[in-house]
């Protein structure tokens, strides 16, 4: 099977489902690049080149670059999504979804709602998250607990390119609005993609690896780091049981809750604020209903509450490590860890 980066797994899940559907269009800020210029046609694809090459194939009828208004691009893919189209419109950083949030929380996540069920909206919202990249405080931050926490609306977060590609596919063909989140620092990562079309049903978790001594559970960029800590743990005869839920919603409960069942510790691993974040979320929902099975206190390691650093030694500081999560793996088990 060939080996694809994560940004042409995406890509290639927008080429098939545009060239299946022809109701499947893009939009957004430079997702070709050139449009009402004398420069180069298609120059960016995208900030980061994920749509790099769609215009060639589809035009600039289904490959739209808009203006600079993140609300306007919003709430004309909600408008396109119900009246028979499937966009897929990009909102560059997440961090700018603050000039849109009625759009998407006030509008389109409601559709379905307030129109008795009668409203379909299929609308894919793609956009980057988190640090690692030296991006600052305004383009760096994880906020999928927002999205999460807003009734109507599914999250997706792929933490490797063959689930990007399935998860995207799924979401396109979805009729309800979806959230798919890229993490920026996985665009380069490679795993094998298959050429053909294919879909991951969303609130599925994968099992990345089977243990019976400690529950990791982790999102996006922070599974290949818990992936890590996993495999040098085994080393020392700990076995972790890595989930990752994909999807924050629909949430996999059922698979969180019967792998702490079996062994009686959890460690929670997130990118976003530790205040009202995945990480509390996943915890609350373990105390509430699995309670009787913990056998240690619910560890969580998540980044300090405050924004993302810009200087490249304080927000490596600020990341979740390598390290802190084999400490908060190791305290569960009740091992003594050295002090930070």
């Amino acid at each position: 099977m060939p080996r694809k980066t994560y940004r042409q797994a995406i890509n290639e899940a927008l080429d098939s489902e545009m060239a299946r559907d022809e109701n499947v269009i893009v939009m957004g800020e430079d997702v070709a690049g050139g449009a009402g210029g004398s420069g180069e046609d298609d120059a960016y694809g995208g900030v980061l080149g994920v749509t790099k090459g769609l215009v060639g194939k589809y035009g600039r009828t289904r490959v739209i670059d808009t203006p600079i208004t993140e609300s306007a691009i919003m709430g004309a893919a909600a408008g396109a999504a119900s009246t028979g189209l499937r966009p897929v419109a990009e909102l560059m950083f997440v961090d700018f979804v603050g000039v849109c949030f009625d759009q998407i929380f006030n509008q389109a996540a409601k559709f379905r709602y307030m129109f008795g069920g009668k409203a379909r909206t299929p609308l894919v919202i793609r956009s980057m998250i988190g640090a690692g990249m030296s991006a600052a405080a305004q383009h760096s931050q994880a906020l999928h607990p927002i999205f999460t926490h807003i009734p109507g609306l599914k999250v997706v977060m792929p933490s490797n390119a063959y689930d990007a590609k399935g998860l995207l596919i799924q979401a396109i063909r979805d009729d309800d609005p979806v959230i798919f989140l890229e993490h920026k620092a996985l665009y380069d990562t490679q795993a094998e993609v298959p050429d053909e079309p294919y879909t991951i049903p969303f609130g599925e978790a994968e099992f990345v690896t089977e243990g019976d001594d400690v529950t990791v559970v982790a999102f996006s960029a922070m599974v290949p780091r818990a992936k890590a800590v996993a495999d040098e743990l085994d080393k020392d005869g700990i076995e972790v049981e890595l989930i990752d839920p994909r999807t924050t919603s629909p949430l996999d409960e059922e698979a969180i809750l019967e792998s702490v069942e079996r062994t009686g510790r959890l460690v929670i691993v997130d990118e976003s604020s530790p205040r009202c974040g995945m990480a509390a979320d996943i915890a609350a929902l373990v105390a509430s209903k699995g309670f009787a099975h913990l056998k240690a206190p619910v560890a969580m390691v998540t980044p300090p509450h405050t924004p993302v650093p810009f200087a490249p030694n304080l927000e490596a500081a600020y990341l979740p490590s390598t390290d802190r999560i084999a400490a908060a793996v190791r305290a569960t088990l009740g091992e003594a860890v050295p002090a930070e």
